[in-house]
């Protein structure tokens, strides 16, 4: 087989800012990147249009026939019929949106859709912190809080496709949450939570970063907000575990980048209030940082072609 010939796989991350697109071999090794400003404002089709331009541009840089592509989109979708069901007031005319149609006539190749924080999930499991572990909940601590569960080594999207979503379960507090609900995780460990919590203790504007950077400095309010998240995010973990029996954790996210400082705020409420099976849970920082979701989201193309 000429390397013309050899079958590579496209992973695509639609976000509200950016769009990341990798171009994978069979192994999942990244042969090619590029990224893109997501025209989130002029919907639809051009949010397609600006994710094939830089497709195209990875295509023309190396050889391979695309054989398939994965998209990871943030809001609900449906992945068997590959459309966006839900999205945030962040896009226009995204919602309805069939994406994998639209993918499917523009390149004449099999594509597959996934919201953002599963393709995240597949792509820790594939090739990340994650690799070989058999249950699993993938949480992203960003602007907001997303969850994703894997059990028996399949992921798990449940009757409405809302399987993991711990973000947005409620019982942690009382704070008004964006999505219209109160107590929800989102309210305590989203970066914009941390920025607000320390707001209203301090009445100093600071980014979630500059909130870390404090708590490591000794400031206390800034510590108290980064503990109420550490004691939150273990709280979910305690409760998921409850439900399904999880083995392994794995958190990514812009919040995650204060990992040093996160992780042992969870690790201790998690030995005073352990999981009801008595084993611990092992917590991993996922390893694949911007790459996680376009990989996850190639390797759902690979698996959907090949069964790997």
């Amino acid at each position: 087989m000429s390397r013309l010939d050899t079958p590579v796989f496209a992973g695509v991350d639609i976000g509200g800012t950016s769009t990341q697109v990798v171009l994978c071999d069979g192994e999942l090794t990244v042969l090619d990147r590029a990224e893109t400003a997501t025209p989130a404002g002029r919907g639809g089709r051009a949010m397609i249009a600006a994710a094939l331009d830089a497709l195209a541009v990875v295509r023309a840089r190396t050889p391979g026939r695309l054989a398939a592509v994965g998209v990871g989109a943030a809001g609900v979708v449906d992945a068997a019929s590959g459309h966006v069901l839900v999205a945030s007031d962040s896009f226009t005319d995204w919602a309805g949106f069939p994406v994998t149609a639209a993918l499917r006539t523009a390149l004449g190749v099999p594509a597959f859709l996934d919201n953002d924080v599963n393709a995240f999930l597949r792509g820790e499991i594939a090739c990340g912190a994650a690799a070989g572990e058999e249950d699993v909940l993938g949480m992203t601590l960003g602007t907001g809080v997303g969850g994703a569960l894997w059990t028996g080594g399949e992921l798990r999207t449940g009757a409405h496709g809302a399987a993991g979503e711990i973000g947005h379960v409620p019982g942690f507090g009382d704070l008004p949450c964006t999505c219209g609900g109160r107590g929800h995780l989102e309210t305590l460990a989203s970066a914009r939570s941390l920025r607000a919590r320390y707001g209203e203790r301090t009445g100093r504007e600071l980014t979630a970063r500059e909130v870390a950077d404090a708590a490591r400095a000794g400031d206390a309010d800034a510590r108290a907000v980064y503990a109420a998240a550490g004691a939150g995010i273990a709280r979910a973990i305690v409760m998921t575990a409850g439900l399904v029996d999880i083995g392994t954790v794995v958190v990514g996210g812009g919040v995650s980048g204060a990992w040093t400082l996160l992780e042992p705020l969870i690790q201790e409420r998690l030995a005073a209030e352990p999981p009801i099976s008595g084993h611990p849970v092992k917590l991993l920082r996922a390893a694949l940082g911007n790459d996680a979701v376009p990989l996850g989201a190639a390797a759902r193309a690979r698996h959907e072609l090949t069964g790997r």
